[in-house]
């Protein structure tokens, strides 16, 4: 039977998905929102179906209306991207029951290592190292302060089912801790549908750096490099590179081992990304597992030659792995920025609204994944990034040089951006040396302000 595919998500990446789908000949479906009648999505899929009103859980988290869209149209195989029912295991498994494959892992995979309490438990018998806290969930604020100072402050609360940055606190008190407790555990349930926490200790000025990993249905699993994902502003990545400026050969391999234990311990299939904790004497802690695509996964495809999307789409079809571990090389430096419509200058306000002029960087090493086009409507309803800008070059000095042209070049008119927060970022000279944290945009803001004042 000839394959379709209906790609369960919206923006750029249901462009990527869609632009794979037709390097390998497979017809397509999107289905968008009323909000989303006029996006690139929808005009370059070979079908397109409405599945609702504007607000998500109308639409793209609308489980029975993706999957009537899939029954109609006759899609084969569903591609959720990243976000919105990407990691929900009902959705992976209710698809598998109506005899559609879902391009990542399996229900039961999400359920055991997307959830981050119990992925910790399962990395610590795996032998990966965590970072010290609670065993699993959390049952209530007394237990969860009992292990805070067990383990001592400062300590994170995070949501089992937290993403994109939300459900986190860092608590540096007994009496923070209470404050905080109730709050993040109702957060969590407004925004994922799952109140539980657990609890883990702090790390202070940490490096984040995730591993892609790939795993067929034969028993094949790789590793390809490391992503340095540390640039973050509220717990939400900004700007990811690769290879990372700090991880030497001997500690990529040793990271790449672990990622691929975890993954293998859950008898993973398809692709994941084991993220981890660096401190400052490059000891590393597993914290979590991301059952899905990447957003940043364009750095990885720049630095491997890899196209990871086409591979997904083999794995779900069946096919082995079309490289071995040993095959694997990584050549060069790319940076992705993601460009974002928001006013720095009003605390990252979204900016939505009409793009009435556009001009795009272009050139040799320059890549540009977007879905926006000149008098596109940018929608309030969903994510506020419009493209993801990634330049590779053959060392990251020159990266960084490709990049600072490539957004002197990228005019967005309309609508307001964040592409001169990328510019200040990468002239800072903690970047250019390599020596960033997860805490230094935070403490670059402190010194913009500081100026302005």
């Amino acid at each position: 039977m000839a394959e379709k595919l209906l790609v369960a998500n919206r923006g750029e990446i249901a462009v990527r998905v869609i632009r794979a789908c037709k390097e390998l000949s497979i017809p397509t479906v999107a289905v968008y929102s009323t909000a989303d009648e006029h996006s690139m999505h929808v005009k370059l899929a070979d079908e397109a179906i409405c599945i609702g009103e504007p607000r998500s859980n109308k639409s793209y988290l609308n489980i029975n209306n993706v999957l009537s869209a899939a029954v109609a149209s006759g899609a084969t195989m569903i591609h959720p991207g990243y976000g919105f029912l990407s990691e929900n295991e009902q959705f992976a498994e209710i698809v598998a029951s109506c005899g559609i494959k879902f391009v990542g892992p399996s229900a039961d995979a999400i359920s055991k290592i997307g959830d981050k309490a119990s992925a910790k438990v399962i990395a610590r018998k795996a032998g990966v190292p965590v970072v010290e806290g609670s065993e699993g969930i959390v049952d209530g604020l007394e237990e969860g302060l009992k292990i805070a100072k067990k383990i001592g402050f400062p300590v994170m609360i995070k949501a089992t089912s937290g993403g994109g940055g939300r459900g986190i606190s860092i608590i540096r008190s007994e009496k923070e801790f209470r404050d905080v407790f109730n709050r993040t555990s109702m957060e969590a349930e407004a925004s994922f549908g799952d109140k539980n926490l657990y609890v883990e200790k702090y790390i202070e000025n940490p490096r984040h750096i995730e591993v892609q990993v790939l795993c067929d249905s034969h028993g094949s699993c790789i590793y390809l490099g490391e992503r340095d994902c540390s640039l973050q502003r509220r717990n939400q990545k900004i700007i990811e590179e690769g290879p990372s400026p700090v991880v030497n050969k001997a500690l990529r391999k040793k990271m790449g081992e672990a990622a691929v234990k975890l993954a293998k311990a859950v008898n993973y299939v398809n692709a994941g990304t084991i993220e981890f904790l660096v401190d400052k004497n490059l000891n590393f802690y597993f914290i979590e597992m991301n059952t899905r695509i990447q957003v940043e996964h364009p750095v990885t495809e720049m630095i491997t030659g890899v196209d990871l999307v086409k591979e997904q789409l083999r794995i779900a079809l069946g096919k082995p792995l079309s490289l071995t571990q040993k095959q694997v090389v990584l050549e060069g430096h790319a940076i992705e920025c993601r460009i974002n419509a928001e006013d720095v200058q009003e605390n990252f306000r979204p900016s939505p609204g009409k793009i009435t002029q556009l001009i795009l960087p272009g050139g040799n090493g320059i890549r540009l994944d977007t879905h926006i086009y000149p008098g596109y409507e940018v929608p309030p309803f969903y994510d506020s990034m419009l493209a993801k800008l990634i330049v590779y070059a053959p060392t990251r000095k020159e990266a960084i040089r490709k990049m600072l042209v490539a957004l002197e070049q990228f005019m967005v008119d309309g609508i307001t951006t964040n592409i001169e927060f990328h510019y200040s970022l990468l002239h800072t000279q903690e970047f250019i040396s390599g020596e960033v944290d997860t805490g230094f945009i935070g403490r670059f803001l402190e010194r913009l302000k500081e100026m302005h004042e």
